[in-house]
């Protein structure tokens, strides 16, 4: 995929999240949900995860020996920031990265790659 379709198909997410989510936090509320969300070492492993394969919350049970409250909890929290989105795959919910997902992963991977983090 090119670059100039990797930024149009980010800001077509954006608007799409706009209209269907209605989300109008202001940048501030929105950059201190991201931060909460991604303190934790297990929600961000799920999203590395996630850029693997598509999981369901049994997937994320197994591989993180959660309950399945604390599976929900954790896909709720990354749902809510918008860095995973939920699907609907032949009548089972699952989640997959959202766009907004997949620029974090390429941010930390390649500032991890500098020694930067």
């Amino acid at each position: 995929m090119s670059e100039d379709s990797i930024k149009n198909s980010r800001k077509e997410w954006i608007e799409n999240i706009k209209k269907e989510k209605g989300i109008v936090r202001n940048p501030t509320e929105d950059h201190d949900i991201g931060l909460k969300t991604l303190q934790n070492p297990v929600r961000r492993k799920i999203l590395s995860f996630l850029a693997e394969a598509d999981l369901n919350i049994e997937d994320i049970q197994n591989s993180f020996k959660v309950n399945r409250m604390q599976a929900k909890f954790h896909l709720d929290m990354l749902e809510n920031a918008l860095y995973i989105e939920k699907i609907d795959v032949n009548g089972n919910e699952t989640y997959c990265l959202s766009p907004r997902g997949e620029a974090y992963l390429e941010n930390v991977k390649t500032s991890n790659e500098k020694g930067q983090i």
